[in-house]
């Protein structure tokens, strides 16, 4: 699969997309490059979110390799994310060109560095990597597969996926979620949330024993969507998803004018709900307008 990324990540195609090599390469010549900002937080977001699941073709028993390829140095918090996917058994290898921040990549990148992360100066030499990369990552993939001798679950649905996702007391900086665990208790769970017109994913990790949660210090008036994943040893359960909107901040109201002199005014109103200040505005009238 590959997705490509500015500050809104978008899938070019899903792991099921194509089945031979030819056609792979056909899809990268017809590819077209997609300009912008660099936030590669984001872009791993999306790919764990997006990319990495049984329906955009992920075979869970198979092994999860992300290989990230950025020419410069990441607008939000890349580490963040990228320990979220390593702490999944995700591997990140991480390749620079150009303006790439090497310090970045190492932080990105899973060990062992020497194997996991490249830097390039310019486009065109990403093919004097291609024969090294392919050897370094069948040679890990084997690796890995002989390691493992854990049971990994082969398919979702209600034994590894919460259910009935409930977003309620909602207010202009808060909203309660409540869900139901899946038949089979999670390690843990992921939430993930950022307003659906774009922002940092912010995310909250919580013990797979607890199914709500209060999320704190939102925007006010924005809708944003939400994402439930229930975390296991060696898999992500397919996750809950919701979309709602927080409340916009309430107005003071009444307002009444009351002791007018020739320098001052007293002025009252009804408190405005979660108010701890007032900002008062006033100004003289224009020429000729009534006071």
């Amino acid at each position: 699969g590959l997705s490509q990324y500015s500050s809104d990540p978008r899938t070019e195609w899903d792991l099921s997309a194509y089945s031979t090599r030819d056609q792979v390469l056909e899809a990268m010549r017809n590819l077209r490059y997609k300009g912008g900002n660099t936030f590669t937080g984001l872009a791993l977001t999306h790919v764990l979110e997006q990319n990495l699941k049984p329906d955009a073709g992920a075979r869970l028993e198979a092994e999860k390799l992300v290989i990230l390829l950025t020419d410069g140095k990441s607008q939000d918090d890349a580490n963040l994310a990228a320990q979220t996917l390593k702490n999944l058994g995700i591997e990140i290898f991480a390749i620079g060109v150009k303006n790439a921040d090497e310090a970045e990549l190492k932080q990105v990148a899973s060990e062992p560095l020497e194997l996991t992360v490249y830097n390039v100066l310019d486009f065109p030499l990403l093919s004097s990597l291609v024969g090294k990369l392919t050897r370094v990552l069948c040679t890990r993939i084997k690796e890995k597969r002989h390691k493992e001798s854990a049971d990994i679950p082969v398919n979702t649905g209600p034994q590894l996926s919460p259910t009935d996702l409930k977003i309620s007391a909602v207010t202009s900086k808060s909203m309660h979620l409540t869900w139901s665990p899946p038949l089979r208790p999670p390690k843990k769970y992921r939430i993930v949330y950022y307003p659906s017109k774009g922002g940092i994913p912010k995310e909250v990790i919580l013990d797979g024993a607890v199914s709500s949660l209060r999320l704190s210090n939102l925007t006010s008036h924005t809708e944003y969507l939400v994402s439930v994943f229930p975390i296991y040893d060696t898999v992500v359960g397919d996750g809950l998803r919701g979309i709602t909107s927080t409340l916009p901040l309430s107005s003071p109201r009444s307002l009444r004018v009351s002791e007018l002199s020739h320098n001052s005014i007293r002025l009252s109103w009804k408190a405005a709900q979660g108010a701890t200040q007032y900002l008062v505005l006033c100004s003289a009238a224009p020429d000729g307008a009534e006071d």
